[in-house]
Formats: C-alpha cells, sequence, structure tokens
C-alpha cells in the first residue's frame, strides 16, 4: 500500500507539472474571407490545441489505467500474500502441535521406561534380600554345626581324660603291688634262688608289657590331642572361608597345608579342584588369611600330625 501511494503521488505530479508546461497558445488568425455563394462546409479541421489536448487526455487515461492495473496487481500480491501468512501460520501451528504430539510421546515414553526401572530395581532388591536371608541362614547352620561338633569333641576329650586317668590309677596300684610284692620276694631271695629267677624274667616281662602299654597310651593320647586341634583349625577355616555364589554342595577342593612349628603358615597347595577356579581359589584365600594356625604343644604330636596335612573344602561340609 505505501508503494503504492507513493507511485499515485509521483504520478499526479508528473500530470501537473505537464499540464505547467503545455506549449503557449499560438495567436488567433485572421481570417479574410468573401461571400460569394453558399459553398459546401468544408471538413471539419482539427486544430493542433484539442490534438495536444487529446493527447494528454489520452495520457492521463493510460496512467490511470496503469495505477489502476498496478493497484489491482498490487491487491493480488497483498490478498497471495495473506493467503501465504494463512498457509504459514496454520502450517505452525501444525508443526507446533507435532512437536506436542512428540513431546507428550516423549514423556511417556521417559515415565515408561522410568517405572520398567523401578520395577527392575525393586525386583532385583527383593531378590538381593532372599539371596541375603538365605546365606545368613546358611552360615547360622553352619555355626549350629559347628558348635554341636565342639560339644562332641568336648565330651569325648572329657570322657578319654576320665579314662586314662582310671588306666593311671590302675597302673600306680600295679606298681604299689610290684613293689611290695618285690620286697617281700627280696626278703625271700637267699630262701628261693630259683624263684628268683623266674619272677625277674616275669618282671622283665611285666616290665616290656608295661612300656608297650605306655607307649599305646601314648598314641592314644597324641591322637586325641590331634583330634581336638585338627576340629580347632577346621572351625578356623570354616570361619574364614566365604564361597562364591556359584559354589554347589558337590564341589570339593582339596588342599595340602604346611605349617612351621609356631603354628605359622609355611605353603599351601591345591592337590584336587574343585573344577570351579573361584570356588578354588576362595578355599586358598581362607588358608592364606589365618595368621596363626592352633596346634598342640607336643612336638612329636605337631610332626606327626601337623607339619604336613590334607583338607577338603566343601560347602555342606569343612573335613
Amino acid at each position: 500500500m505505501s508503494v503504492a501511494l507513493h507511485l499515485v503521488i509521483i504520478v499526479i505530479a508528473i500530470v501537473g507539472w505537464s499540464w505547467m508546461d503545455s506549449p503557449p497558445e499560438p495567436p488567433p488568425r485572421s481570417i479574410s474571407a468573401r461571400l460569394i455563394a453558399p459553398q459546401p462546409e468544408p471538413s471539419p479541421v482539427v486544430e493542433p490545441q484539442d490534438q495536444a489536448e487529446r493527447e494528454k487526455q489520452k495520457r492521463l487515461e493510460d496512467e490511470k489505467r496503469k495505477q489502476a492495473e498496478q493497484a489491482r496487481k498490487q491487491e493480488e500480491a497483498r490478498k497471495i500474500a495473506e493467503q501465504k501468512a494463512r498457509e504459514e501460520k496454520a502450517r505452525q501451528q501444525a508443526e507446533a502441535e507435532r512437536k506436542k504430539q512428540e513431546a507428550l510421546a516423549r514423556e511417556k515414553a521417559a515415565k515408561a521406561k522410568e517405572a520398567a526401572r523401578q520395577k527392575a530395581e525393586a525386583e532385583a532388591k527383593a531378590r538381593a534380600q532372599a539371596k541375603a536371608e538365605e546365606e545368613r541362614k546358611r552360615q547360622e547352620e553352619a555355626r549350629r554345626k559347628a558348635e554341636e561338633e565342639k560339644r562332641r569333641l568336648e565330651a569325648q576329650r572329657k570322657k578319654e581324660e576320665a579314662e586314662r586317668k582310671k588306666r593311671e590309677e590302675e597302673a600306680r596300684k600295679a606298681a604299689e603291688q610290684k613293689r611290695l610284692e618285690a620286697e617281700r620276694r627280696l626278703r625271700e631271695q637267699q630262701l628261693e634262688a630259683l624263684a628268683d629267677e623266674a619272677r625277674k624274667a616275669k618282671e622283665a616281662e611285666a616290665l616290656k608289657q608295661q612300656q608297650a602299654a605306655a607307649a599305646k597310651a601314648r598314641e592314644a593320647q597324641m591322637l586325641s590331642e590331634s583330634e581336638k586341634y585338627q576340629a580347632l583349625i577346621r572351625e578356623r577355616l570354616s570361619q574364614a572361608w566365604y564361597p562364591p555364589s556359584s559354589a554347589t554342595e558337590e564341589m570339593t577342593a582339596r588342599l595340602q597345608i604346611t605349617l612351621l612349628p609356631t603354628g605359622e603358615l609355611a605353603s599351601v597347595k591345591l592337590v584336587s579342584s574343585s573344577g570351579n577356579t573361584a570356588f578354588d581359589n576362595s578355599a586358598l584365600s581362607a588358608v592364606r588369611s589365618l595368621n596363626r594356625y592352633p596346634i598342640p604343644d607336643d612336638r612329636d604330636t605337631f610332626e606327626r600330625y601337623f607339619r604336613q596335612f590334607t583338607i577338603e573344602f566343601n560347602p555342606r561340609r569343612l573335613k
């Protein structure tokens, strides 16, 4: 509209200028005529001034037509621009609606994903709690069995101790009896020379049997002592052992342990694998985790039973 208004102003200025600069009218001609007789009227003559006026009028009409045509084209351009603006507005609204729907879809998908994540976390937490409860029950059962085994070994030790004391008392009484018998025979030595030799032979045999009995008692004592400390070692290893989650009740690993007389670990060697590396490594770690092993003070018992021994690791039992 602004361009059209400027064009109209320019055209009006040009037309006004052309009116101002129109050529000066020629001076009127003097015509002398003499009427003789009626003559036919001559054809009208077009004066140059009329011709210029008509051309000027024609230019004005052409200019008006041009202005009208330009105004029509501008109106058409305005309508086309308005149509395009409406179409652009509709396209923007459609684009905004599409983006809005996409945002809603993304928000819905994000909520669904978050709900799935929370559900998975809740399920994982429930599984972990169930596993922890199962592990707690297993450890509690292992402790209960270890305590029962400890009480059994203690009862057995007390029983063996009572038997040992009973044997010692019997041996003491027998020795006392022999001493009295020896004194009696010494008094009769001169009268019973032959009986004295027989008595000496009998005493030698009795001494031999006594030594054998003492050796047997010593062996039994060492065995009892070794069983007590073996039970202590199994208990310590059971407390230090943490089998992996992949362990099954059928898995068993045999380890050879070598100790120093101080109870410190000299070496450990896997002599029979369970078939599961993590299971074997957990057993080796349990053996190496003990700073000092419980061992008897008696050197002979240590050398026979604890210098080097094997032990089995199994989830159901620890031999």
